[in-house]
């Protein structure tokens, strides 16, 4: 408790809002024992972030309250172990049925990819359909970058990986992401760097059909 104590203002909020739900303004003086103000300061500051939300709450007596809650952003703040679940799962499936049928299991995500997204590639130009593949990477988290270079090529750039620690133990996945991506283009394809292989991004050279 003395190091939740210790912590900033906001980010004692943060942790109440974690461990007690949405709360008041009223609720959050008392507990922080500092003025209404300096709280509704930091409210302000943090709805206008993104990281809380607020809503109103009808009592048994007397008007309905405001209260402040976490938002999905604030959400990922905290820490979460997922891929650690996974990659315990994955292992346990490659230890009983083999490593053949983690592969399939990428390739079945491909696959399931590949039919959400072909129909957002038809019919547009090629160049167009290269800025949908980077807009749809960077929906999914990638921090992904195009750009055209000097032959006519595209070089796509990907600064994030959300599955990297997946990738860093299997590489059906990032076998699996090439193939997704030539076959959603339909052209040739050459990753010349990768995170899962010690690069500082991944980088990807598309040929233009022209």
């Amino acid at each position: 408790m003395n190091q939740i104590k210790e912590l900033p203002t906001r980010e004692r909020i943060l942790h109440m809002m974690k461990t007690s739900g949405p709360l008041s303004a009223k609720e959050i003086t008392s507990e922080l024992q500092i003025t209404e103000m300096a709280v509704r300061r930091h409210l302000g500051t943090m709805e206008r972030d993104g990281l809380i939300e607020s809503k109103m709450i009808r009592q048994t007596m007397g008007r309905p309250t405001s209260v402040f809650g976490l938002t999905e952003l604030a959400e990922g703040l905290f820490p979460r172990n997922y891929h650690t679940l996974t990659l315990d799962l994955l292992s346990e499936l490659e230890n009983e049925s083999g490593e053949d049928t983690i592969r399939r299991l990428f390739e079945k995500r491909r696959d399931k990819l590949k039919q959400q997204y072909q129909t957002s590639m038809e019919g547009i130009p090629f160049a167009d359909k290269v800025k949908k593949l980077a807009q749809i990477q960077n929906e999914n988290g990638y921090m992904t970058e195009c750009e055209q270079n000097d032959d006519g090529d595209f070089v796509l750039k990907e600064h994030n990986c959300p599955i990297s620690h997946i990738a860093n133990r299997y590489n059906h996945a990032c076998d699996c992401e090439l193939s997704l991506f030539k076959s959603l283009l339909k052209t040739e394809i050459e990753r010349t760097e990768c995170l899962a292989q010690d690069g500082k991004r991944c980088i990807y050279i598309i040929s233009n059909p022209k």
